[in-house]
């Protein structure tokens, strides 16, 4: 192996630990905003809150850096496909990021009400999209489609469990209007969780290209 190729190679394996890092960073910003929904903790619904902006730095660090890799490396076929795929992917794990934030909002607006209802299926929720997450990503280092296309059959589990936290809480607001606005806010959480897996879906398709050099839309 040529030194350039092993330099080339301690580069992509630096690109590799920076993704993973971005993406635990998304998950635990998921897990926090739910647990911050669950337990009334607004402190925590800040803390997340405000570690956006940290999740927004790492991406577009990452996206400096695939950019430098590829004006000093020149790279060519599977690498340049893997680099400019990292690009897409960390743009799909800011935007989890954002949905993130934006649970731990309504988390605040939630936290001095009665809970509506037990909290079972949004936590559930997150928990899959977090699964999915470290799934799609380890699909991504190993360049497995096979992986990619079992994380993605997975979005239907959302659907499903968001079609029932739709059905449950239209029949909260149905049955007794003043609770419209704490199940409209749940609601839209749930929607922010189906979304997050949406865009894990779309992370699966990117590692299907590069992996196979054909594009798969998933929609299952």
């Amino acid at each position: 192996m040529s030194k350039a190729r092993a330099l080339f190679d301690r580069e992509l394996t630096d690109l590799r630990d920076n993704i993973l890092h971005l993406g635990n960073m998304v998950e635990a910003a998921i897990e926090g905003a739910v647990q911050a929904l669950r337990e009334q903790d607004k402190e925590l619904a800040h803390q997340v809150i405000t570690g956006d902006a940290e999740i927004n730095t790492k991406r577009y660090d990452i996206e400096e850096q695939c950019l430098r890799l590829i004006a000093t490396q020149q790279p060519a076929a599977g690498d340049l496909r893997a680099i400019v795929a990292a690009i897409h992917i960390v743009t799909e794990l800011e935007r989890m990021g954002d949905y993130a934030s934006g649970i731990a909002e309504l988390a605040t607006r939630l936290a001095d009400q009665p809970h509506l209802k037990p909290l079972i299926d949004v936590p559930r929720m997150a928990e899959i999209d977090g699964e999915m997450i470290r799934a799609s990503l380890d699909a991504y280092f190993k360049h497995d489609p096979d992986l990619a296309l079992e994380t993605a059959k997975r979005d239907a589990e959302i659907d499903g469990l968001y079609d029932q936290v739709y059905r449950e809480l239209l029949t909260y607001m149905l049955s007794d209007p003043q609770t419209i606005t704490r199940a409209t806010y749940l609601l839209w959480v749930a929607h922010k969780l189906e979304r997050i897996a949406d865009r894990v879906t779309n992370i699966c398709e990117r590692v299907i290209f590069i992996s196979t050099g054909e594009f798969q839309e998933l929609n299952f």
